[in-house]
C-alpha cells in the first residue's frame, strides 16, 4: 500500500505524483482552492478573486457573498470549504504540491528504512548496545541518532522500563524501524555473544590493561574488522553513573570522546551520536544534509543555487553602468581622483564573486537609485 501511494500504480499515488511534481501546469487543470490556480490566472488580491464569481459559498453553505453585477460570462459559483475569515486569510489557496512533495517524501523514506533496517543483518554499522537504560525517551534519542547516521543494530540490556515500550518509539521521532528492531537482553553477554570486537565507552579513567581509543580511532579499527567479516559492537552505559568496570573489562578497547576535563559527563543519546557521526564520515554514502526526490546534493564551500557566476562582459557593463550614474551624480569629487575610486570600488565588488543574477539585481539597484523612484523617508 505504501509504495502505490508513494507514487506506485494505486490512484492515491498517481494523484500525489501528479501534485507533487506541478504537472497540473502542463495540463493547464489546477484545483480552485491552490495557490497555483490564482497564480495562473493573475490574482493579486482578494478584490481579485471575488470579482470572477457571483457567488462565493462558505463551509456548510450558511452564509454566502453575493455580487449584484452581470456575471454571465464567468463562472457563477465558488465553494470554500472553510469560514469566510478563513477565506480572508487563505484566498490565495494553499500549496498542495509542496504538501503531496512531503507526504510522498515521508512516504518514501519510511518505506525505505522499513525495507533497509532488519535485526542482525550487519550491514548497518556497529552494534549499538545500551546497558540497563533507565529512561525510555534516552533510548528513543539514541534510536535517531542512529538513524541519523545509518546504524541499524541496537541492543538492550535489560532497560529498566521493559521492552518494547510506546515512550521511546514516540521520542525516536521518525527513527521507528530502529526502535522495532532492537531487542533486549537480559545481560551484556547475551548481548554481545555472537559479536568478536566490542568497545566500551566511558569519562573515568579505568585502571584496566586495554587499549584506549578516540572515537575515530575506535571506528577506523570497527571498519577494518568488518571488512574481514568480523561483528562489531558499542557499550554505552547507564545515565546515572555508565558502565561499571567489570563490564569494563569484558570488552576489548575503551573509548574516551575529548571532553573538558571539568565537565566530562555526556547524554546517552549525545554519545551514540558522536560515535554514530564518526562511523558516517567514513562512509561514502554520507550526505550534506538531506537529499530527497526534489533537493540534490549539496557540496561545501559557496552555494550560489542555480545561479552560474557572472562573466567579465557582465561585471564590465555593471562597472560601467556604475561609473556613468556616479559621473552623472558628481560622485567624483575631486575629478582627478575617479580612477582611484573606480579601481577600489572594483576591488570591492569583485571580491563577492558575484553570480550573474547579482549583478543583474546590482544593476536594478543603481538604475533605481539613479532614477530617484520612490518617496525617500526623511531622517528624524
Amino acid at each position: 500500500a505504501a509504495a502505490a501511494v508513494a507514487g506506485g500504480p494505486g490512484p492515491a499515488g498517481a494523484a500525489l505524483k501528479f501534485c507533487a511534481e506541478r504537472a497540473c501546469e502542463a495540463a493547464a487543470a489546477h484545483c480552485r482552492t491552490c495557490r497555483l490556480w490564482t497564480k495562473a490566472r493573475g490574482i493579486e488580491s482578494i478584490d481579485d478573486l471575488s470579482a470572477r464569481f457571483a457567488v462565493i459559498r462558505f463551509g456548510d453553505g450558511s452564509s454566502a457573498l453575493t455580487r449584484s453585477t452581470d456575471m454571465s460570462a464567468t463562472p457563477t459559483l465558488l465553494d470554500w470549504p472553510g469560514s469566510l475569515d478563513d477565506f480572508a486569510r487563505n484566498w490565495a489557496g494553499e500549496e498542495f504540491w509542496f504538501i503531496a512533495r512531503r507526504v510522498l517524501r515521508r512516504i518514501k523514506h519510511d518505506t525505505a528504512l522499513d525495507h533497509k533496517l532488519k535485526p542482525g543483518s550487519g550491514a548497518g554499522g556497529p552494534v549499538i548496545i545500551l546497558v540497563e537504560p533507565q529512561m525510555a525517551d534516552n533510548i528513543g534519542m539514541a534510536a535517531r541518532a542512529m538513524a541519523n547516521f545509518a546504524i541499524e543494530d541496537l541492543r538492550l540490556v535489560a532497560p529498566r522500563h521493559g521492552w518494547p515500550n510506546d515512550k521511546a518509539r514516540f521520542a525516536a521521532s521518525g527513527a521507528h524501524p530502529v526502535i522495532d528492531a532492537a531487542t533486549a537482553y537480559p545481560d551484556i553477554k547475551a548481548a554481545m555473544a555472537d559479536l568478536t570486537w566490542v568497545c566500551a565507552t566511558t569519562a573515568r579513567p579505568r585502571h584496566l590493561a586495554k587499549p584506549v581509543m578516540t572515537p575515530d580511532e575506535a571506528i577506523a579499527e570497527m571498519i577494518a574488522r568488518m571488512a574481514r567479516g568480523e561483528r562489531c559492537g558499542i557499550l554505552f552505559g547507564r545515565e546515572r553513573n555508565g558502565l561499571e568496570t567489570d563490564e569494563i573489562a569484558a570488552a576489548d578497547a575503551i573509548v574516551m570522546i575529548p571532553v573538558n576535563s571539568r565537565f566530562a559527563s555526556l547524554n546517552l543519546a549525545q554519545s551514540v551520536l558522536i560515535l554514530g557521526y564518526e562511523w558516517m564520515r567514513s562512509s561514502t554514502s554520507a550526505t550534506l544534509g538531506r537529499v530527497t526526490t526534489y533537493e540534490t546534493p549539496v557540496g561545501t564551500g559557496l552555494n550560489v543555487g542555480g545561479s552560474r557566476p557572472a562573466n567579465k562582459t557582465e561585471l564590465e557593463g555593471f562597472f560601467a553602468h556604475l561609473e556613468d550614474e556616479l559621473e552623472r551624480l558628481g560622485f567624483f569629487n575631486p575629478p582627478h581622483k575617479r580612477q582611484m575610486m573606480m579601481r577600489n570600488l572594483r576591488s570591492l565588488f569583485l571580491r563577492m564573486s558575484a553570480t550573474e543574477q547579482e549583478v543583474r539585481t546590482l544593476r536594478g539597484v543603481v538604475a533605481t537609485l539613479a532614477a530617484g523612484k520612490g518617496r525617500g523617508k526623511k531622517v528624524p
